[in-house]
């Protein structure tokens, strides 16, 4: 059987990380959730995560930051961005940076879920193609 895929959870606002890991590993995928944006950026050079949840306002490296690192560092990952402040202006940003998505909070949890489980299919169906 494959490995699961790696998503890892970025967020400052703990609740997010906590409602998000329980409902992804149920889908089958190993899950690492992070507080604090500098230790994700330090795990992100560590190891090669499948897909990227991030709020793009944390402290100091920001989502747009993150998903910068994320894009060099390992250029197939999937990012998904999430944000409380969403406006045309940082959509555009994280789009052009390379997210595969940009979603709104407050938002569905099946929303999200079902966006990661599209992209776990492209990842898949790239993979096997590939």
């Amino acid at each position: 059987m494959a490995e699961p895929l790696r998503i890892c959870v970025v967020d400052d606002e703990k609740i997010v990380c906590e409602r998000l890991k329980p409902i992804l590993e149920k889908g089958g995928f190993s899950v690492e959730t992070y507080i604090e944006s500098a230790l994700a950026l330090k795990r992100l050079s560590e190891t090669t995560f499948d897909i990227l949840i991030t709020d793009i306002k944390m402290g100091q490296p920001d989502g747009i930051e993150l998903l910068r690192y994320a894009k060099v560092h390992s250029p197939s990952i999937r990012v998904i961005i999430i944000t409380g402040f969403a406006t045309a202006e940082t959509a555009r940003e994280a789009m052009k940076s390379g997210a595969a998505d940009f979603i709104a909070k407050p938002f569905r949890l099946s929303q999200l879920t079902d966006l990661v489980m599209q992209l776990a299919q492209q990842i898949r169906e790239s993979a096997s193609s590939g």
